[in-house]
């Protein structure tokens, strides 16, 4: 997937909420958005699963537009986990899971023995299977976020996007919700978007980062060349201690007291 020029408001005559964003996608690297509340990482979601038209510039998938692209064909390429989603409703975790499968059914959504072996394995890699008949409004957030996480499997996607997939997770959780991404990423030669907070686990677990901030990208590249004192500085208006774990070799970051900065006009 590749994002050129992107620009999106949502109304006509509405301020920009995205301005010139261009990155890429390829398969095999996680990218992690980072960037401030109010920075358009979930208009970004929004522009890339389709529900948002650009104003300006082009979001190709494969070569081919995604804008105007058949929702069925766009979903069997394109997967996405939103930061928040309806819980209050009465299907089973299985039932959840097996609606990531609609894009490759028939019209009448009919079940073939290849849904349900998708299905089985995408519950068995997000440890769900004691939780299968459980209704999906009855579980904990954490276990939603899990679900949501099966389904986007169950789909088979070639690119899977994920908006704070982390939320409402405890600790092991995350630990064990990023140790399932990359593994995604690599066995199945995914292209995947994390959209987060967490500095320390973009750190860890990306292959390529982007900065935003007012809807703009302030940087995009590895790791050790985007996540420096300077440019997360410029980010998040706040100075953050820069520091090398040395049992990972990864960075690692801290919130200095007295940090915050006064935001530029």
């Amino acid at each position: 997937m590749t994002l050129r020029d992107v620009h999106a408001r949502y109304e006509p005559r509405g301020a920009e909420t995205l301005s010139g964003v261009s990155f890429a996608l390829s398969a095999g690297r996680i990218v992690c958005v980072l960037g401030p509340n109010g920075a358009g990482k979930t208009t970004l979601v929004r522009v890339i699963s389709g529900t948002l038209s650009p104003t300006a510039g082009s979001i190709t998938l494969f070569g081919e537009g995604v804008t105007g692209m058949d929702r069925k064909r766009l979903a069997r390429s394109l997967a996405v986990v939103s930061q928040l989603e309806d819980g209050d409703h009465d299907f089973t975790v299985a039932e959840v899971v097996m609606m990531g499968r609609a894009p490759h059914q028939d019209a009448w959504l009919r079940e073939r023995a290849e849904d349900r072996d998708v299905v089985l394995d995408a519950l068995t890699r997000c440890r769900l299977l004691p939780l299968r008949e459980r209704l999906y409004r009855t579980l904990s957030g954490g276990e939603q976020k899990r679900v949501q996480i099966a389904r986007a499997l169950a789909q088979r996607p070639k690119v899977l996007v994920l908006d704070e997939p982390a939320a409402f997770l405890d600790v092991r959780e995350q630990i064990a919700l990023y140790a399932l991404l990359a593994s995604e990423v690599k066995e199945h030669g995914l292209a995947c978007l994390v959209v987060m907070h967490d500095l320390t686990a973009a750190a860890q677990m990306g292959d390529e980062i982007v900065l935003m901030k007012h809807g703009r990208v302030v940087a995009t590249g590895d790791v050790e060349l985007v996540m420096t004192y300077n440019k997360l500085r410029e980010t998040f208006d706040a100075d953050l201690y820069c520091g090398l774990n040395e049992i990972t070799n990864t960075r690692f970051f801290l919130p200095m007291r007295g940090g915050l900065i006064e935001p530029k006009e």
